[in-house]
């Protein structure tokens, strides 16, 4: 009668002891998928950086060369905005390279899919085309005239910002080609670019986080290559988007 009880004790033992593996098994799968940022608990953030790892890459010599800049970008306060307008930095949309047509339609022309022109422009001023907008993931159709501000060219490095941080200091001809300098703009979805403000990367990021990577490498190039500074928090900002930054 003993030992039937205990084979029995075993059997159940042996039940439970399983059922508890199970447990912990699957307390540890959702421990890691927290931890990696794949599966959310609401209220709680994931630890690990790897929670951004959806912010997209760039090739990995640009992504090296980004990071010895940010080091090299002086971190020092805002500036006042006394003083700023927009005609700080010249005409807007001059032609600065004198090819004949204007800076925006030159991004447009650029930055748009299958773009049409004006017949007798020289293929100069944009009439439609498509953008694939990086900054929110959507296909924009563009049409000039009543809808020409669906797409707005961005400074990717806005003007406001750069004159804050360093660009008060430069002559009027060097705010001018800032204004202008391709490497700084680019087509984007108009209600974004409104709600983008003069943000810097502290304070906005676009709402499509494959392109977080490129836009903080883009921002940093640009900072790095025209002298301007980055204030503790937007430096900071620009270190932990670089650092989840996938080399491609």
């Amino acid at each position: 009668m003993l030992q039937r009880s205990s084979r029995a004790y075993r059997r159940r033992r042996g039940r439970s002891g399983g059922v508890g593996i199970v447990a912990v098994a699957g307390l540890a799968a959702l421990t890691l998928g927290w931890l990696v940022g794949l599966i959310r608990v609401p209220g709680i953030e994931s630890p690990l950086p790897a929670a951004q790892a959806g912010i997209g890459g760039v090739p990995s010599a640009r992504l090296e060369a980004a990071k010895a800049s940010l080091a090299s970008i002086p971190v020092k306060g805002r500036a006042p905005k006394t003083g700023y307008a927009r005609t700080q930095f010249g005409q807007a949309w001059a032609d600065t390279d004198r090819n004949g047509c204007d800076t925006r339609n030159d991004i447009l022309a650029r930055d748009l899919a299958d773009p049409a022109f004006k017949p007798g422009t020289g293929d100069c001023v944009v009439l439609s085309g498509t953008l694939h907008d990086p900054y929110t993931g959507k296909t924009i159709d563009f049409q000039r005239g009543g809808r020409s501000a669906d797409v707005q060219i961005d400074h990717v490095v806005p003007l406001s910002d750069a004159w804050q941080k360093g660009a008060q200091q430069w002559t009027a001809q060097k705010r001018l080609e800032f204004a202008n300098d391709p490497a700084n703009l680019r087509a984007m979805d108009g209600p974004a670019n409104q709600e983008k403000g003069d943000g810097d990367l502290a304070t906005w990021l676009p709402p499509n986080k494959p392109f977080r990577c490129e836009y903080a490498v883009t921002i940093v190039e640009v900072k790095a290559s025209y002298g301007l500074w980055m204030t503790d928090a937007e430096h900071a900002k620009a270190a932990d988007l670089l650092s989840a930054c996938t080399a491609q």
